[in-house]
């Protein structure tokens, strides 16, 4: 609450600052630049989850002291519904560089940051407490400092689960760039330059020719990232997979056997980057040797003592901020009337029940499609990679055709506004359901076959328990994803026209138009507040019962 309050008043103080205008141009010769700088702030913000997560990760998993702090911290970051920070979030980046794009860009890189950077944390971590503990042991005996322990035992042994997590987080990013590149607050357009503020345009003037091609270059752009990038690092990385037997090994990466074929990549390879490569591991190896010789380690007696001051003063520190953020916060929503509570009350429940539908729907159509997939190996290694595509083009990115497809039907904008709920959200629940259809043991299957178990009772005794924490995991995911759809979904401004529904995201939205600071916070807050109370009082307990009750060991 108080990090929202200084962030929505420091956007909204300066809400007034001029943005520059990007003109669009809807011409074709104009998608390949586009599509190059959607990819550009792809990555960079993909860099940053990166090495964010990886430093997260390792401090988490090798400290107990912080790792009590860390990991609550980051289950609270994860489940924030980020899309209700990005009014106040393009508003303060652009008062910080006034006449230039460089705020809606940084402001775009942080959101797709924050959309990425909690998952890959998260697998990290998994993968760094799951090492067995003859390869600790191991490690410990060659006396391996802290570069070689994790360039030799923890990246190795984590890289196989993080490139799977990258895909998602990728798809996820995807989600978050094209709302970036084509939002607007109040009467000023925060349009970037790229796929998405060229989808947005041609939907405003009703160019259905641009449109299609718009969706054609970014649909080019998913497929040429899963072939370039995503399956030759998944195929290369399957040298270090632990575990000999079990799950679907990863699909056939052609360009990667073009690239091991290649005399020129051969060349480089030897020429230019293992040297550079190898230069770089013995400098990094020798700075490591130098701090751990060279650092003064306390004594077994100073260390309690030095720790417990350095908590003290960081948790009286963060006291006093968190303090005076809430009493400022609560000033503020103080200059509400009963109006507003009553109108982001009917939102907050209008936005529930939509996010209950699009769970439900997204259920009743990828549980079946799931197991039937997880269970059948041969068909799962074909349909996977292109599920995986699917998934990967953003839902905003179809948001504008489907807006003017529907829009004059009854009841239009609430069609939308759920299918676009339902786009972002049931590929988490598939996968999830996948997985674990794949974990359920062979011998099982087949003693269902020996006692002719068919129907609801297969289901039942064997299908559904084997799937059930899977499944609720991916209803969590989901859950979150549905949460941040509804800023996008339920106010859609075409055309000079506005549409828009009853619901949490749609208050938020609207009261970011008109400068309204209490009324923005009070709609974070409690879209915060209820993502997180959820989690923590539903889903998590849910999640406990389901290992508890259906774990397989």
């Amino acid at each position: 609450m108080a990090g929202t309050y200084g962030l929505v008043v420091a956007a909204t103080r300066y809400s007034r600052v001029a943005a520059p205008a990007a003109e669009i141009d809807l011409s074709p010769a104009a998608l390949p630049l586009y599509a190059l700088l959607s990819a550009g702030r792809m990555l960079a913000a993909y860099g940053l989850s990166l090495a964010f997560s990886l430093s997260y990760a390792r401090v988490a998993a090798g400290n107990r002291q912080a790792e009590r702090l860390m990991l609550p911290a980051l289950d609270i970051l994860q489940s924030v519904p980020i899309m209700a920070f990005f009014p106040a979030a393009v508003l303060a980046a652009t008062a910080l560089f006034p006449g230039s794009l460089l705020g809606p860009e940084l402001a775009a890189i942080l959101l797709i940051f924050t959309s990425q950077a909690w998952n890959l944390a998260f697998s990290f971590y998994g993968s760094l407490i799951g090492i067995p503990q003859e390869l600790r042991e191991a490690a410990t005996s060659f006396r391996l400092n802290g570069w070689l322990r994790f360039t030799r035992l923890e990246l190795p042994f984590g890289l196989i689960p993080l490139i799977l997590n990258s895909v998602m987080s990728w798809a996820n990013g995807w989600f978050f760039l094209m709302a970036a590149e084509q939002f607007g607050v109040g009467s000023q357009s925060f349009k970037l330059p790229g796929l998405g503020a060229y989808l947005r345009t041609a939907a405003d003037r009703g160019e259905v020719g641009a449109l299609g091609l718009g969706l054609l270059t970014l649909i080019g752009l998913v497929v040429a990232v899963d072939q370039l990038l995503w399956r030759p690092l998944l195929q290369w990385a399957d040298r270090f997979r632990y575990e000999q037997t079990g799950g679907l090994r990863p699909p056939g990466a052609p360009v990667l056997g073009l690239l091991r074929r290649s005399a020129l990549v051969g060349w480089v390879l030897r020429a230019i980057l293992r040297p550079a490569v190898g230069l770089l591991d013995e400098a990094c190896n020798q700075l490591f040797q130098w701090l751990e010789t060279r650092m003064p380690r306390p004594s077994k007696a100073e260390k309690p003592g030095r720790r417990r001051w350095f908590w003290v003063g960081a948790g009286l520190g963060a006291a006093a901020g968190v303090g005076w953020g809430l009493a400022e916060a609560a000033q503020l929503l103080l200059g509400l009337g009963p109006a507003d509570w009553v109108e982001l009350a009917a939102g907050a429940g209008a936005s529930f029940a939509r996010v209950l539908l699009v769970l439900a729907v997204a259920a009743a159509w990828a549980v079946p499609v799931g197991v039937g997939v997880g269970l059948r190996r041969e068909l799962g290694a074909r349909v996977l990679p292109l599920v995986q595509l699917a998934a990967s083009v953003p839902a905003t990115a179809l948001f504008p055709a489907v807006v003017l497809l529907v829009i004059r039907l009854p009841a239009g904008i609430e069609l939308a506004a759920v299918f676009l709920m339902l786009l972002g959200s049931q590929w988490y629940v598939l996968f999830n359901v996948v997985a674990g259809a794949l974990t359920i043991p062979g011998d099982l299957l087949d003693a269902a076959e020996i006692f002719r178990l068919g129907g609801w009772v297969r289901w039942r005794r064997l299908l559904l328990p084997g799937i059930f924490p899977h499944l609720v995991t991916g209803l969590i995911t989901a859950a979150g994803a549905a949460w941040n759809a509804t800023v996008v979904g339920e106010y859609v401004s075409f055309g000079g026209e506005t549409y828009r529904t009853v619901g949490l995201g749609s208050f938020i939205v609207s009261r970011a138009e008109t400068g309204d600071t209490a009324g923005l916070l009070a709609g974070t807050i409690l879209m915060a507040f209820i993502v997180v109370s959820l989690n923590r009082l539903f889903w998590r307990r849910l999640y406990g019962w389901a290992e508890a009750r259906f774990r397989l060991d």
